[in-house]
């Protein structure tokens, strides 16, 4: 049986204080989700990608989900663009925790078996700060959903931003409020290396998200302590 989906205010326990005072919202926004809540709490790394990638940093991207599937890393996206949906399909098939939203509502929203399979297992959280009334993605609901996920997420990782894009735009946006903003360290991206963002490989990507990780329960048993 799939969880219900469920409304969760500024006010509640789990409601990513992160996103109180993000900028995208005139008001902080009141969520809509099917899932397992206290994914929440945990230390995410965001995927994106734009449409269109070099074929050595697709191949890249694939090998990353596996690695971050593999390590049980908690990785938040929209899952939009083919590349993200690719990567969302080879993550299903291990046990990490996933935070997928859609830039649309979730009322008739369709699941796959394997997303269904992932809920059950209590590793799968949909979120979204959209109404019924928003059942189609557009660009602007895309935009807001973006900086949702750019405000929740620990580090944000884009495997390419093509020049001029609305991610290479996202990407500087990031940069400019302070966020953590990673990348492949590939020939094939100059672009985003160009804007003062870490290009690193697969495997120092995978450590900076554990050790994200460590620091987060090293931060919550402190506060456990006082």
């Amino acid at each position: 049986m799939i969880a219900p989906l469920q409304t969760i205010a500024p006010d509640h326990p789990a409601y990513p204080t992160a996103l109180k005072t993000c900028g995208a919202f005139r008001t902080a926004p009141i969520l809509n989700t099917i899932g397992n809540l206290e994914l929440l709490a945990q230390s995410t790394i965001a995927l994106f990608c734009s449409k269109q990638c070099p074929g050595d940093l697709i191949l890249k991207t694939y090998d990353l989900a596996q690695s971050l599937r593999d390590g049980e890393i908690p990785v938040i996206s929209g899952f939009n663009t083919p590349i993200e949906q690719d990567c969302l399909k080879i993550m299903l098939r291990g046990t990490q925790p996933i935070i997928h939203c859609p830039a649309c509502s979730l009322h008739k929203m369709r699941l796959s078996p394997e997303q269904k399979q992932a809920i059950s297992e209590n590793r799968l959280l949909l979120i979204s700060p959209f109404s019924s009334s928003y059942p189609r993605v557009t660009a602007e609901l895309a935009s807001k959903r973006n900086d949702m996920i750019g405000a929740i997420a620990h580090t944000i990782f884009i495997a390419y931003a093509s020049p001029s894009s609305k991610t290479q735009a996202f990407a500087q946006s990031l940069i400019s409020a302070g966020k953590s903003v990673i990348t492949f360290a590939s020939p094939s991206n100059p672009l985003l290396q160009e804007q003062s963002i870490v290009g690193l490989d697969i495997d120092a990507i995978v450590r900076h998200c554990l050790d994200a990780q460590t620091l987060q329960l090293k931060e919550a048993l402190s506060i456990d302590d006082e």
